[in-house]
């Protein structure tokens, strides 16, 4: 139902492309002036080799110039040709010098067009919340906001020039064939059909291929981007040549569907050729025979520029040959791009200018589904008051709900039924920029970022200065290890962190968090890769921050058992709150936890 309603809404065509225009309007209008000029340019030369051989090669007095061919000061035949040859020189030249500015305005149009549109892609993106982002994949929304683009810049470059040289060409050329001789002109009206109709089946045929062989190169570089995310597993696992083997499969499989989708246009060049040289064949035959016949009247030089025109319509439908492929590929590539922008935005940010002015939060009969269905819940029935200030911890086992539970309160997700208030607030009445600056999360997957461990620490306060960044390192017991590094805090950190360890890239995560000085500070599964005598001094750092709510998903129930109180969780649902000391009394899940990990410890 939900795929239904989203094809319903799939806007037209190109409403999305017409802003990406602006900023280039001049270059994009400029272009096709321009090549109307050096179409007209280029029309006129088959006009000035007929006069040149009519006129100047063969016989003077028998050819009639019309124009300005007419008024020329020619005295004798050598004359006319240096006359003739002189306009036709500097007739090459001008539509040569039109033809490249041309290519330079559209160069610029088409390259800032895209630009344009990849800015426009990456600030939707920016704006998927995660059931959003749930809906791509990450390959994909890559591929959409780079390959496809670069196809509708090609296209808009292509529409820019050949849409317009190729019909005035043809329009021009044709007329000028009619004016010369209509009979033998027709042979071009019979064969234009004969190209233009595959053409246009190409077209259609084509869309339906090019968009499957898109969905097989996601799947691909899908592929890649997993392999590479996850080296250190497929190495240690030994899974080179298994993962190897899967690319191979993937990569057939792309090559497969590309074949297929190329290969309905590999028809089209012969079927162009073969009608338009054949046209020009008859054109030499009947046009031949009339030169030379006792009673033809078409002159040599008149047949020589039909020639020269006919060469032109056969360039012009060259490029309009290239029309369907490139249109193919074009609305395959603008339905994805389509499909990103016309994607509703699950959660939008309200305009209110209220602040997170505590860390108070409560759940209130909060039920939620990552399908949107009712009936499969992922949290269920969930009612839950955290005073401001208080050490929270969650337990729970894999799959329980704990950080879908955490996710509610910076509105990552919405609730299905019920509410999540903060501070007194339900968290959809605060901008989403409000209520994040509010809530700081470190979530399971951490994420450093290009650039030097700074750079890294102000995303949390881009005004921090570097003491409050060693302060908050020193929180996380992430200031000894990042200052005997060489460069201490310039240290680059290279693509996602790659030089650091796991527990050294959870410290610095929980540093940027504390950075943001909030008034909740969600820590999930945040310390796993820390040892625990190193996790006890973050927690003692952590005490110490008395205005800060804090919400601790752990699995070792070492890191939660000083809290103020305890959430276990189980199913989805709450299945009981309390202190230490209370939930090994009366709470069957946290004991048998409890001892396990104790069972664990002293068999270590």
């Amino acid at each position: 139902m939900e795929n239904t309603e989203r094809k319903k809404k799939k806007g037209p065509g190109i409403k999305h492309l017409k802003p990406c225009v602006k900023g280039y309007v001049a270059p994009s209008v400029m272009t096709p002036v321009l090549i109307v000029f050096e179409v007209a340019l280029e029309i006129l030369i088959p006009l000035l080799m007929a006069a040149l051989v009519d006129g100047g090669l063969y016989r003077v007095e028998q050819y009639q110039l019309q124009g300005v061919i007419s008024r020329l000061p020619y005295a004798n035949n050598l004359q006319f040709v240096l006359w003739v040859g002189g306009l036709m020189v500097l007739a090459s030249l001008l539509s040569l010098l039109c033809g490249a500015l041309a290519a330079r305005t559209s160069a610029v149009a088409s390259m800032g067009f895209a630009k344009n549109l990849r800015e426009r892609i990456f600030g939707k993106i920016l704006q998927f919340s995660f059931k959003n982002t749930d809906r791509f994949q990450t390959s994909s929304l890559v591929i959409r906001a780079t390959t496809d683009v670069n196809n509708l810049q090609n296209t808009y470059q292509m529409f820019l020039r050949m849409m317009f040289r190729a019909p005035i060409m043809m329009v021009l050329a044709a007329i000028m064939s009619f004016r010369i001789n209509v009979k033998l002109s027709y042979i071009f009206v019979i064969a234009l059909p004969l190209v233009l109709t595959p053409m246009l089946l190409f077209m259609f045929i084509g869309r339906k291929r090019f968009k499957m062989m898109f969905k097989k190169m996601d799947t691909m570089n899908s592929a890649v981007q997993e392999n590479l995310i996850g080296m250190r597993v497929v190495k240690s696992f030994v899974r080179g040549s298994y993962e190897n083997d899967k690319f191979r499969d993937s990569a057939d499989d792309l090559m497969r569907t590309q074949i297929y989708a190329q290969k309905l246009f590999s028809f089209a060049n012969p079927i162009q050729l073969g009608v338009m040289w054949g046209a020009t064949i008859l054109l030499w035959l009947f046009g031949g025979r009339m030169s030379v016949s006792p009673d033809g009247n078409l002159p040599i030089g008149e047949l020589t520029a039909l020639i020269g025109y006919a060469t032109q319509v056969i360039a012009s439908l060259q490029m309009v040959s290239m029309f369907p492929l490139m249109l193919s590929r074009m609305r395959a590539s603008l339905d994805r791009i389509n499909e990103v922008f016309e994607e509703q935005i699950d959660i939008e940010s309200p305009e209110s200018d209220l602040v997170v002015e505590t860390g108070e939060i409560e759940f209130d009969h909060v039920d939620f589904s990552y399908s949107g269905n009712p009936d499969v819940l992922n949290l269920k029935d969930i009612s839950l008051h955290i005073l401001p200030g208080q050490t929270v911890g969650v337990i729970g086992g894999t799959g329980e709900g704990k950080s879908t539970l955490v996710q509610m309160i910076p509105r990552l997700y919405d609730v299905l039924a019920g509410s999540v208030r903060v501070s007194g607030h339900d968290v959809r009445e605060y901008s989403l920029k409000a209520l994040r600056d509010g809530v700081s999360m470190v979530l399971q997957k951490n994420m450093l970022f290009s650039g030097s461990i700074r750079e890294n620490m102000r995303w949390g306060d881009p005004d921090a200065t570097d003491e409050q960044i060693r302060e908050a390192c020193k929180i996380a017991c992430a200031d000894g290890f990042v200052s005997a590094f060489p460069d201490g805090y310039n240290t680059d950190l290279g693509q996602g962190g790659c030089n650091v360890s796991g527990g050294q890239k959870q410290r610095l995560c929980i540093a940027r968090a504390l950075l943001k000085k909030p008034k909740i500070l969600i820590l999930d599964d945040s310390t796993s890769a820390v040892d625990t005598a190193t996790e006890a001094k973050i927690r003692e750092g952590l005490s110490k921050l008395t205005d800060m709510t804090k919400i601790v998903i752990a699995q070792r129930i070492t890191s939660v058992m000083d809290a103020d109180q305890i959430i276990v969780m189980e199913h989805g649902r709450i299945s009981d709150v309390g202190r230490h000391a209370e939930l090994l009394l009366r709470s069957e899940i946290y004991r048998e936890v409890y001892e396990s990990q104790v069972r664990e410890e002293a068999n270590a």
